[in-house]
């Protein structure tokens, strides 16, 4: 099979958060792959953001979840491109905790990250996105945000749940500039956060649950979610705005029961 790379977003200017592992990867390598250039913050993973500078993208070190970081992200953004075309929210960190074992800091860390990066990146960087005539904001949420329940998730829902809401009301006030905000919201996929420390055994035991909770019985890969985010950022979805996009493969008690 040839696949084929049209370069949709040639001279774009790409914000990503936590384009440096997973489903940011992806979304990154995407971007590298159509033209754009990717502005990657990013808090780990060193020799990953070195192997994505060498082919092309731009890289800061920034925990978005700190927001004096974030702002000195954007002025470094400003000076270097003076705009933003696109912006990625996309770093977030799952922490398993039943309601009954809550933790208030696992909890709040979470929250951090999750919820408050995305606003803080979203309002540091606004100004930028708001000097091109078509702006594109893209959340990344997940299936959990919905309603979609496993063990230990709640907490980690509601960090989801939230940023669904806010692409929801960005997608409202920020109309007016001719910026469209959409959300993704993943099933499970196979990442590091899914996957990590686990040896090739359970691996497949945790592909074979997830495979059977699906109409499609099969897993997702972090390529299947940049594809959308790439769909939406693009001119393709120039009349899209204010949706959540569920990713998860027909996750099965999602089509079955109402939420």
């Amino acid at each position: 099979m040839v696949v084929v790379y049209y370069m949709r977003f040639k001279g774009r200017i790409v914000v990503i958060t936590g384009g440096t592992r997973g489903i940011g990867r992806a979304i990154t390598e995407g971007f590298l792959r159509e033209g754009a250039t990717p502005v990657v913050l990013y808090a780990s993973a060193e020799n990953e953001a070195k192997k994505l500078k060498e082919k092309g993208a731009y890289i800061i070190k920034c925990d978005v979840g700190n927001r004096e970081e974030v702002r000195k992200a954007k002025e470094i953004v400003d000076k270097e491109f003076g705009k933003v075309d696109i912006i990625v929210n996309n770093a977030g960190i799952m922490v398993l905790m039943p309601f009954e074992e809550f933790d208030e800091q696992k909890y709040e860390r979470m929250l951090r990250i999750n919820l408050n990066g995305t606003i803080y990146v979203t309002y540091e960087f606004l100004p930028l996105l708001k000097r091109v005539k078509d702006g594109v904001i893209v959340n990344i949420a997940s299936n959990a945000g919905i309603g979609t329940a496993a063990e230990g998730t709640t907490f980690y829902a509601i960090s989801k749940a939230g940023i669904i809401i806010l692409t929801r009301r960005l997608a409202f006030e920020l109309g007016k500039y001719g910026i469209r905000v959409n959300a993704v919201a993943p099933g499970w996929i196979e990442t590091d956060m899914t996957l990590g420390g686990k040896d090739q055994e359970e691996a497949e035991r945790l592909r074979e649950i997830f495979r059977n909770k699906t109409v499609l019985r099969t897993t997702g890969k972090p390529e299947d979610i940049a594809n959308v985010v790439l769909f939406l950022a693009s001119e393709e979805a120039r009349y899209i705005t204010g949706q959540v996009i569920v990713a998860d493969g027909g996750r099965i008690d999602n089509l079955t029961h109402s939420v």
